[in-house]
Formats: C-alpha cells, sequence, structure tokens
C-alpha cells in the first residue's frame, strides 16, 4: 500500500484509484457480512484489485495501447 501511493503520481491516484476504492468499500459495506474483520478486509481489497483490473483492462480495450506506466 505504501509503495502504490508513494510511486503513483497523486493525479492518476485521484483517477484511478480514488473512484475503484471508493466502489469496493461501498460494496464491501452493503454486502460483505462475515461477522469478522479480517475475512471482510480481504473481501474488499479483493473487490478492488478486481474493480481496477477491470478499469485497466477496459482502458486498454477502449485506447487500444499499453497501460501508462507512470
Amino acid at each position: 500500500m505504501f509503495t502504490l501511493i508513494r510511486t503513483l503520481p497523486t493525479h492518476r491516484l485521484l483517477r484511478e484509484q480514488l473512484p475503484t476504492l471508493s466502489a469496493a468499500w461501498l460494496i464491501a459495506e452493503l454486502f460483505y457480512k462475515f461477522h469478522s474483520f479480517s475475512l471482510e478486509c480481504a473481501a474488499m481489497l479483493a473487490t478492488w484489485f478486481a474493480f481496477d483490473a477491470i478499469l485497466q483492462l477496459a482502458r486498454q480495450q477502449l485506447l487500444g495501447r499499453a497501460p501508462d506506466p507512470s
């Protein structure tokens, strides 16, 4: 997490990671009721990963190029 925040520019964090994190958090709050903080946290992180992967794949398909390394 620290590496993600440290290496990505602020504008990219706000543009790409904040919306996917917010959506994953909302899904977790509304639907994940495992009665275990660890399981709910892991599920939220997995949801964030999935949303980010889908977003990146969609961006690649729409733009027709490799992801931006910066």
